[in-house]
């Protein structure tokens, strides 16, 4: 839940780096939350917004696509890519399949342009940055 709530508190952050856990933690509370939302939209009847989207899970999708992006961005910073590969995802299939490799990847070693190695900062035993 730290690292869901780090890509908030960051929501419009589009520099530096974000490394792998940040990236999924993110994702994976992104979609449990889209997921239950979805599952409050067809019990109490919410009118679709879209295809098969109700209002709840609408406006939460709507609400996290700026922190989605920036950790995107951030992440391809990570390995040493320009946020620019987020378009991408534009392409059906091919572009999201192309993304997701690029966000399994491991942190590219040392500092790169975009910054330190966010694995190299100091962190205490549980991963939180130490101040």
């Amino acid at each position: 839940m730290y690292w869901y709530l780090y890509v908030l508190k960051n929501y419009a952050v589009f520099r530096g780096r974000a490394r792998r856990q940040e990236y999924w933690y993110f994702f994976l509370f992104n979609l449990l939350i889209s997921l239950t939302l979805t599952g409050v939209d067809k019990l109490i009847g919410s009118p679709p917004s879209g295809e098969g989207a109700g209002m709840l899970a609408s406006v939460y999708s709507l609400a996290v696509l700026i922190p989605s992006i920036a950790v995107g961005v951030r992440r391809l910073h990570d390995i040493g890519r320009k946020g620019w590969w987020m378009l991408l995802a534009l392409i059906p299939l091919i572009g999201t399949l192309v993304l997701v490799y690029f966000f399994i990847q491991d942190s590219q070693p040392g500092a790169n342009e975009y910054g330190l190695n966010p694995k190299e900062i100091d962190t205490d035993s549980v991963g939180h940055f130490k101040v």
